[in-house]
């Protein structure tokens, strides 16, 4: 089962990455993503393995950003692969099979794409403008991943990202995404992820309330 709230990593430096990550752990965080740019895989190899470590005492999933052979190697829950990262199919041979791979998307094309190379959870967005992004995609708002999903109509977990914050997620969840992930509104307040649970959760228990079909 893919978390409903995963937390993007933040920071400066390797070591703002992982005080943030163990703050988000602390605070209740039940998958974090390690997303580092522009360092060297050695770099980024020794901060993975000290992320790790803090996810293993607070058994938190961990999923890192594009580096598959690094995820494997330090026993990571999986890696997530940008539009411009390797191909999930590639990935998947060299990881183990308990390991699982989530993938960027940004239009219907692109989430058949990865539901068709067989991806353990779509990341899809942006709901609206971030600065973690390039921004070259097309802002998807809510009624964007109306029509993505209906057209859709996948058992894929479908990850909401891009700017999201605390007032959106009633809104965003009406739309049938699995859940969110988020970054920047986790990364000024670690007190924000109970609050995100909460709703989050809440809502997938109004699901199981309100299910027609419950009784079938």
């Amino acid at each position: 089962m893919i978390p409903k709230l995963h937390y993007i990593s933040q920071g400066n430096t390797g070591k703002e990455h992982l005080e943030n990550i163990k703050k988000a752990c602390t605070s209740g965080a039940e998958l974090v993503q390690l997303r580092l740019k522009n360092l060297s895989k050695k770099k980024i190899l020794k901060i993975a393995e000290e992320a790790r470590e803090i996810t293993l005492h607070f058994q938190t999933r961990l999923i890192i950003n594009d580096h598959y052979k690094i995820a494997k190697k330090i026993k990571a829950d999986g890696v997530h692969l940008g539009k411009n990262d390797t191909c999930p199919t590639i990935a998947r041979k060299h990881l183990e099979t308990w390991q699982i791979i989530g993938g960027t998307a940004n239009t219907l094309k692109d989430c058949e794409m990865l539901i068709e190379k067989k991806v353990n959870y779509i990341g899809l967005g942006p709901f609206r403008f971030t600065t973690t992004k390039d921004n070259l995609s097309p802002i998807l708002g809510t009624n964007g991943y109306l029509t993505i999903l209906e057209a859709l109509r996948t058992d894929t977990p479908i990850i909401a990202i891009g700017g999201i914050t605390i007032e959106d997620i009633p809104d965003i969840l009406k739309t049938g995404v699995h859940g969110i992930a988020a970054s920047g509104e986790i990364t000024k307040d670690f007190n924000k992820i109970s609050q995100f649970n909460k709703l989050l959760n809440t809502a997938s228990q109004q699901e199981q309330v309100w299910n027609p079909n419950q009784n079938i």
